[in-house]
């Protein structure tokens, strides 16, 4: 799969999307996620997805307005606001297996 890209071919956006997900299957598959996520992320970059999975998780608990998410995750509205438009675009099978997360 990297060979691809060691072979200099280039692809769309959505190829290399493809392909990423296919290599976090396999990583997931083979339980080399943490070094994989490690490698391609920077220290930042996994922080910014912890604190997505966080809003997300405050988003859907429906506990908190957007407002005391944001003080409490110490956000942005923006970030906050991204995370509630991108539930509502989710099919709603897969809000209900976030949800038994």
């Amino acid at each position: 799969m990297l060979n691809h890209y060691a072979t200099g071919k280039s692809s769309s956006k959505q190829e290399q999307w493809n392909a990423f997900i296919e290599l976090l299957r396999q990583a997931f598959a083979d339980g080399r996620e943490e070094q994989l996520l490690t490698l391609l992320l920077t220290a930042d970059e996994r922080d910014a997805v912890g604190l997505r999975v966080n809003i997300i998780g405050e988003l859907l608990s429906k506990n908190l307005s957007q407002r005391e998410i944001q003080q409490k995750l110490n956000t942005s509205a923006a970030t906050i606001t991204r995370g509630s438009n991108m539930l509502k675009t989710m099919p709603d099978d897969f809000l209900q297996w976030l949800l038994r997360r």
